[in-house]
């Protein structure tokens, strides 16, 4: 199924969605999941290109730990976006495990399926023992975990010999993308010739020399014969600018949290954030979340479309910690209609 650029859209390139399945304070998982296949029914209906979901462990703010399992979950509820990884993070899996997985959801919901994989472990170094297990590891080994999985994929790939099939998996045509916060997977997808999508929404300061230094590396493939890149940003939509101000107080106390080592559900929003962080803080969390866009639809229009011109991204998946679940939705459909 080819990509489909949303129809009202001011921005020419395709938009779509990348979601945690976020859990908020006072709510529960199942609430999480429901309000992710909710938003995912929405996406669609406004034309959003995919839909992704991110795999992290050991998050009482996140839902999606077993991506693959809430990937068929929004896939069985929609009809047409396409629904995926934002990523998996291989080393947390063996090779074998993630072509089967998604060998399955590919012939459950055929030209509909990406495989977007990442390298970090999603999560804290005592979580990542737990998951790994005897494996271990520490992304190093990336690359070779990478042409496993494609060679169980594509059993013409034969330079590995692989004496194992993956049924099924095997034949499939399931479009990888190489996920990244820094350099690495921006070298690897270009040396590899496979669509690269950056983590923006929390690696600003690296967005933009990672996107050039992905396409002026690129190499054509059989998969691609230019480059492809695709960059996530935090955006939070309202009516107002002072809405979505306040809104994205969320977005702020969580990763709040983070700095702090005191992690929780996605809180509620407070009118002012200067009661919550120190000027420490404040400066920590600006350099963090500096490339959000948060405003008006006039607001975000103008501030999305200088993001793009300055990554020049062939597509944007936006992200949106947003407590209430309707907020969230009518940020979505601002976003879309622009």
């Amino acid at each position: 199924m080819s990509d489909h650029i949303i129809t009202n859209s001011s921005f020419n390139i395709p938009l779509s969605v990348l979601d945690v399945s976020p859990i908020v304070e006072g709510g529960s998982v199942s609430e999480s999941l429901s309000n992710t296949l909710d938003l995912a029914q929405h996406a669609e209906k406004w034309g959003y290109n995919r839909y992704w979901l991110a795999e992290h462990h050991n998050a009482p703010s996140i839902a999606s730990s077993a991506t693959s399992i809430v990937i068929g979950h929004v896939a069985s509820g929609t009809s047409k976006i396409r629904v995926g990884s934002g990523g998996i993070m291989l080393p947390n899996h063996a090779p074998l495990v993630i072509a089967e997985q998604f060998g399955t959801l590919e012939s459950l919901f055929p030209g509909r399926i990406d495989l977007g994989l990442g390298r970090a472990p999603g999560t804290d170094g005592l979580t990542a023992t737990a998951l790994r297990g005897n494996r271990g590891g520490n992304g190093h080994d990336f690359p070779e975990k990478l042409a496993e999985l494609r060679a169980f994929l594509d059993p013409t790939r034969t330079e590995l010999g692989m004496p194992v099939r993956a049924i099924p998996g095997e034949g499939l045509d399931i479009p990888i993308w190489l996920l990244g916060s820094s350099d690495f997977s921006a070298m690897l997808a270009a040396e590899l010739g496979l669509p690269f999508a950056f983590a923006g929404h929390f690696s600003p300061t690296f967005t933009v020399p990672a996107m050039n230094l992905y396409r002026s590396s690129f190499k054509p493939s059989e998969v691609l014969d230019k480059p492809k890149g695709m960059v996530a940003v935090n955006v939070v939509a309202a009516d107002t600018d002072e809405e979505a101000a306040y809104l994205a107080t969320s977005m702020q106390q969580l990763f709040l949290s983070f700095i702090r080592n005191t992690r929780g559900a996605l809180p509620a929003p407070v009118r002012d954030m200067d009661t919550v962080w120190t000027p420490q803080e404040k400066i920590a969390l600006q350099q963090q979340l500096g490339s959000s866009i948060v405003g008006g639809p006039d607001t975000v229009r103008s501030k999305l479309k200088q993001y793009i011109e300055a990554t020049k991204a062939d597509e944007i998946m936006v992200a949106a910690h947003i407590f209430d679940h309707k907020a969230r939705l009518r940020s979505y459909e601002i976003i879309a209609g622009l």
